[in-house]
């Protein structure tokens, strides 16, 4: 794809958050430079899992990207990397706040070298309020945003989202950031910084639950898979598994209630309307559970998609990875070559374009595999000048 490819990343941010918003923009052909400590590299290469000593974790997140490696500790680091910033669009980083700032590279120093420059940072609760300073990883972010206190079933305890999804979220809402802060710079020739939090992300993305409390001052628990505003919408068991049932309205009850052959379920008073289906879901999860438990998972889809009830399995992974939608149609799986780990598959990317279709991606790299190449194009570096910054452990 190359409907970004007109944009200069620089990357310092490691592990998730970070990671996921600049391979984003890699996939969407901006050139994204990753800086990694020497020798050390990203926290995430030693994530597993591993194929051939190489971190799946690390491959995925990374791929697209350019590699380089410069001691921001060291004045000659901090020159060259100041150097790269005047050829740059973006710097990306997910160090906690004030990290940038003491090595002299915060945003306030980097505008000074290239006004234009969009500073995209990434932390657990942003770079200011009373809690700024605090560390934040992902499971900070699902509890302290509330995501963790409605996550679970009634009579259980809080429980995480099953993947990092405050991460996810923090490096979606700081793509969608610094595309739009750039698309303000080119107008106007200045740049700014672009904050974003994990906490916030997960409250931005609690959307109806906050409104529940904020609109009705009551507090929302744990409700298993039953959603908030509307049912039947949550799981049901099958003979073989799960699946869920999406009857968002009146009429897609009915239709559920015939296909159940069940009709006098309509004007059953307890489920009249949506409030009192809500009201009484329980009753109603057992009447329709005592149903769907006569069928396999494929089955039950099956019969509800052909009477047009929304409706789908709860896949595990395998079946996810072996689903001609997913992983074929919607390419959603895709491989990639590394130089050590070989053919391996990894994520596809969601956003589909009419006239920009992806290119088969390309590998994570090796740690500072494109110093050469990165200091020659953009400072006019010779290998020997190269060579010289990584003996003396700038590079």
């Amino acid at each position: 794809m190359t409907v970004l490819n007109n944009l200069v990343v620089l990357d310092l941010t490691r592990v998730l958050a970070g990671p996921f918003c600049s391979m984003l923009l890699a996939d969407m052909g901006a050139e994204v430079i990753k800086i990694e400590v020497p020798e050390q590299g990203d926290d995430s290469r030693s994530f597993a899992p591993f194929v051939n000593g190489e971190s799946a974790y690390y491959m995925n997140l990374n791929r697209n990207k350019k590699g380089m490696t410069i001691n921001l500790k060291s004045e000659e680091g901090k020159a060259i990397f100041l150097k790269l910033v005047k050829k740059a669009d973006i710097v990306l980083e997910n160090y906690r706040p004030g990290t940038m700032e003491k090595l002299g590279l915060g945003y306030e120093q980097l505008k000074e070298v290239n006004p234009k420059i969009v500073y995209g940072c990434i932390s657990g609760f942003g770079h200011y309020g009373p809690y700024s300073k605090r560390a934040g990883y992902d499971i900070i972010g699902q509890a302290v945003g509330g995501m963790m206190s409605t996550t679970g079933w009634p009579d259980g305890e809080p429980t995480r989202c099953g993947t990092a999804i405050s991460d996810v979220l923090a490096g979606l809402f700081a793509c969608i950031g610094v595309i739009s802060a750039q698309r303000k710079a080119e107008i106007t020739q200045v740049g700014q910084k672009v904050d974003v939090a994990l906490v916030d992300s997960v409250v931005a993305g609690m959307e109806i639950i906050n409104q529940i409390y904020l609109a009705e001052g009551v507090v929302p628990g744990r409700n298993g898979n039953r959603y908030e505003s509307i049912y039947p919408y949550d799981s049901f068991k099958c003979s073989d598994g799960n699946i869920v049932i999406g009857a968002g309205n009146d009429k897609l009850y009915h239709t559920l209630c015939h296909l159940m052959k069940q009709p006098e379920l309509i004007t059953d008073e307890r489920f009249l309307h949506n409030p009192l289906r809500i009201k009484n879901s329980h009753l109603l999860k057992e009447i329709v559970e005592a149903w769907s438990i006569q069928y396999t998972m494929d089955e039950l889809i099956d019969m509800l998609l052909d009477v047009g009830i929304p409706a789908g399995p709860i896949n595990t992974i395998d079946r996810v990875v072996a689903d001609p939608h997913i992983a074929d149609s919607r390419e959603m799986f895709v491989d990639m070559v590394h130089p050590i780990a070989g053919k391996l598959k990894i994520t596809g990317n969601p956003i589909k374009m009419s006239d920009d279709s992806y290119n088969k991606p390309k590998s994570s790299p090796l740690l500072g595999e494109h110093n050469l190449d990165v200091l020659q194009k953009y400072l006019d570096l010779s290998e020997e000048q190269v060579k010289t910054l990584k003996d003396n452990g700038v590079i």
